[in-house]
């Protein structure tokens, strides 16, 4: 492997940690995935997906109607990874100190403290974000984008690894607020999880008839196992030939919608690409990961000027562009 074929990790600390085997990671993404399992029933796929955005560096939106298990699933998740976890809940009167952190005055060394705010958490859940105004939600692009927080010109770094996982509902559009693009372009992963099947609630219904499983769900992982897992991941193989189709599949959606892939969606599929590529055992990225990747990572950032959906541009874009 050369230089060029691997996507370098962006954060200074990264080069420190030793990456596990592929097999190790793999073994480890699957631990994690059943651990999940014993509390969230039916939604194999969408666990994998949040562990890959977590893998790969990256953050996840979950929208759907409530009730589903959107904020169930991402605790679950941060609870099987064995880090810190912190939840904010978006409200109407949210501000941005209130996600971030304050500097407050402490009288007895007559200066000013850093009060850390509930994004300082190895995983954040951020429930239902869309019910805060544009404002608090701008509070998270910096530390989605560079895992650093701001305030009154200091900075404060998070702590690593870091993931924001936030949800939404797609209902009572008058009571919230759509999420501005710079944020959305900042999430990896958007998922919908749909209802259950008949066979699914059933079984649902008998796990949590009394103590909820996710009162008993123990770690299955550590902050370094994560940290490593995603060192393995930034060292898979992305031959040329691949990153020469994610960039043509991107001129596709940018020629065809009001607003394609973004070059910062570009780097996203590679780097989820890579993370398919361990889970399923490879230390390289064939274009089926791209593929299987793609609609849950460029879809959400798509834009059109008529009935056309982002999901629609990915799926025509799949169909014209050959893989070479």
């Amino acid at each position: 492997m050369t230089d060029a074929d691997a996507v370098p990790d962006s954060k200074p600390e990264a080069s420190t940690v030793a990456p596990l085997p592929v097999e190790d990671a793999a073994d480890l993404a699957t631990r994690i995935t059943e651990n999940v399992e014993r509390v969230i029933v039916g939604q194999r796929d969408a666990i994998e997906n949040i562990l890959i955005a977590v893998l790969a560096r990256g953050h996840l939106l979950l929208e759907d109607v409530p009730g589903v298990g959107k904020t169930m699933l991402a605790r679950s998740v941060a609870v099987s990874l064995g880090g810190s976890f912190k939840r904010v809940q978006f409200t109407p009167d949210l501000l941005p100190s209130d996600v971030t952190g304050v500097n407050v005055f402490n009288q007895q060394t007559r200066e000013f403290e850093f009060q850390s705010g509930p994004v300082f958490a190895n995983v954040v859940l951020g429930d239902e974000i869309n019910r805060a105004p544009p404002k608090t939600q701008a509070a998270l692009l910096e530390v989605m984008e560079e895992e650093q927080v701001t305030v009154d010109g200091e900075t404060h770094r998070v702590p690593s690894p870091f993931t924001v996982i936030a949800t939404q509902n797609d209902v009572e559009p008058n009571r919230t607020y759509e999420l501005p693009l710079a944020e959305i372009d900042r999430f990896m992963k958007k998922l919908r999880l749909g209802y259950p099947t008949e066979s699914q609630e059933t079984e649902l219904l008998g796990r949590i008839s009394g103590d909820h499983p996710i009162d008993s769900l123990e770690p299955v992982a550590s902050v370094e196992d994560v940290q490593r897992a995603r060192r393995t991941v930034s060292q898979v193989t992305v031959r040329e030939p691949v990153r020469s189709y994610v960039s043509r599949l991107a001129g596709y959606t940018r020629e065809h919608a009001q607003l394609g892939a973004s070059p910062r969606g570009a780097l996203a599929l590679v780097r989820a690409s890579q993370a398919r590529a361990v889970f399923e055992g490879r230390d390289y990225v064939v274009p089926d990961d791209v593929q299987t990747e793609v609609q849950s990572v460029w879809a959400h950032r798509i834009r059109t000027d008529s009935d056309d959906t982002g999901t629609s541009v990915v799926d025509r874009a799949l169909d014209a562009v050959a893989v070479e």
